[in-house]
C-alpha cells in the first residue's frame, strides 16, 4: 500500500509511505527529501 506523505523539498517529487516505511528521508530541519535527492546531498557533503 502506498500513501503520499508530501513533496520533496529539492525536486518536488511526491514522497510515499510504502507498507509502513518512508520512501525518503526527513532531514535535521524536518524537511522531506526523496531517496534520490537525499543520496545526492549526502554524496556532495
Amino acid at each position: 500500500m502506498e500513501e503520499p506523505v508530501g513533496p520533496c523539498v529539492s525536486c518536488g517529487k511526491t514522497v510515499y509511505c510504502k507498507d509502513g516505511f518512508l520512501d525518503g528521508v526527513i532531514t535535521h530541519d524536518r524537511s522531506l527529501l526523496c531517496t534520490i535527492c537525499a543520496y545526492k546531498e549526502e554524496k556532495e557533503s
